[in-house]
């Protein structure tokens, strides 16, 4: 065997589809495999796809149809893999291997096996694995921040989602091996762990067989590190004792990503969401009375089978009475293999894209307003982005996760105390103005 073949990864999808992309670069780079971040000068690209939604399967095509016409080796692995293999293989012939979402760990076995001239074929019909706190991983992240995933897959059928499909049932990791990696990550100076999974309030049900949300966040809160933000909380599963473990554990912002989807209980019927419109006010409520610092982060979907002017009607009002901190808002997408791809009284697309305006409409001056109420206040920042030009930094206060919500502009630190606020750093920046999306301040002087 001469020199081992070079390998870049190109990534798509999301956060979740990101671990896997660094566990599979940490396992390539162990065996001894030259990781390149430039794909032209790599002999195999594996593109991790998503297949979550129409848009981003034709992102995860293009990709590979671009890689194709380059005549690279494309090792497709991710949720695109797992949902179209057999189309996959057929319709590019490039496509040396597919490896489904539950055996991205036995990468190198597939580069070999490609090597020997076997067109690969590596997917479990149902995926099981998840990696551990054991398993290689080379983050691709900013310095400062790393996700750290509880459990994958997921145990509802929600009618619009394919996930389930996609990336098998629910299977957590245990408290140790969460704490164990956590503590891993802040000893490589990570300050900000995210945790993430599909259901981030159903974690441990399976292990241990009752949720364990509340125990994990209290274990994690031994770790030494500044901030541990959960993503993904069903607002049911926020029970009063994952409450009091927000409450009682420092490093636990109290940031809350509740995927509510609708407000109208006929919709979210439709939508087969577990709770089947239980997700009234009085849990908005309360949550916002026991934790009243709280920033509340939620996506819902306008268009779906079904929805008139009066749902739609109904989430404005919602969205307006509960005001929310951030709101993402997504159009439907039919997907095939799911109860709401065939579904009655589909919305025309012209009807969903302005449903879609009008929501982020009402939103922004929501938004604008909850941003203005930190103009005058000392926040702590994550320093993520430096121009050495200007000495303009960028970075994050609590109030914004990575990618989707807005980032703080830090000002005029050309001395002291650019020292300090060196790249993946906490400072205290004064904030003397914001926008709808960003905050913009300077770094607070401590001599």
């Amino acid at each position: 065997m001469g020199e081992k073949p070079t390998i870049a990864i190109s990534h798509l999808g999301c956060e979740k589809n990101r671990i896997d992309t660094e566990h599979m670069l940490g396992l390539l780079v162990k065996a001894g495999y030259g990781v390149d971040t430039n794909e032209e000068l790599a002999d195999y690209v594996i593109v991790n796809t998503c297949s979550f939604i129409e848009a981003a399967r034709e992102e995860s095509v293009r990709t590979l149809v671009e890689l194709a016409e380059a005549n690279k080796k494309i090792v497709i692995t991710g949720c695109m893999a797992q949902h179209f293999q057999e189309q996959l293989l057929e319709e590019l012939p490039e496509a040396v291997a597919v490896v489904g979402t539950g055996d991205y760990h036995k990468i190198v076995d597939v580069i070999e096996r490609a090597e020997q001239g076997e067109r690969v074929k590596e997917i479990s019909a149902e995926p099981t694995y998840i990696a551990d706190e054991t398993t290689p991983r080379y983050r691709t992240t900013t310095e400062g921040v790393a996700y750290l995933r509880v459990a994958e897959g997921c145990d509802y059928r929600c009618a619009f989602c394919i996930i389930p499909h996609l990336r098998g049932n629910q299977r957590s990791r245990t408290i140790e091996s969460i704490v164990a990696e956590a503590e891993q990550l802040a000893n490589q100076g990570v300050k900000e762990i995210i945790l993430i999974s599909q259901i981030t309030t159903n974690y441990g049900l399976d292990v241990y067989g009752k949720p364990q949300l509340a125990e994990l966040l209290r274990a994690l809160g031994k770790v030494d590190v500044p901030w541990i933000r959960m993503h993904y909380a069903y607002p049911t599963g926020l029970t009063s004792d994952v409450i009091a473990a927000i409450q009682e554990t420092p490093n636990v912002l109290p940031y809350l990503d509740l995927p509510l989807q609708h407000s109208h209980p006929d919709i979210l019927r439709a939508m087969n969401r577990p709770w089947q419109g239980r997700v009234n006010d009085g849990i908005i409520e309360r949550l916002k009375t026991a934790l009243p610092s709280a920033v509340l982060r939620t996506t819902f979907i306008v268009g779906f089978p079904g929805e008139t002017e009066e749902h739609f009607q109904h989430l404005l009002e919602f969205t307006q009475r509960h005001e929310f901190d951030h709101v993402g808002v997504f159009t439907f997408s039919p997907e095939e293999g799911t109860p709401a791809y065939s579904l009655p009284n589909q919305v025309p697309q012209a009807v969903m894209a302005e449903r879609r305006n009008r929501l982020m409409e009402l939103q922004q001056p929501i938004s604008l307003r909850k941003n203005q109420q930190e103009v005058g206040k000392i926040v702590n920042v994550l320093i993520e982005q430096e121009n050495p030009e200007s000495g303009e930094l960028i970075g994050r206060s609590g109030r914004f996760s990575p990618e989707v919500d807005g980032q703080v502009y830090v000002k005029g630190v050309r001395d002291a105390a650019l020292i300090e606020a060196r790249l993946g750093t906490i400072v205290p920046v004064a904030i003397h103005s914001a926008d709808a999306y960003d905050l913009y301040g300077q770094i607070v002087i401590s001599y």
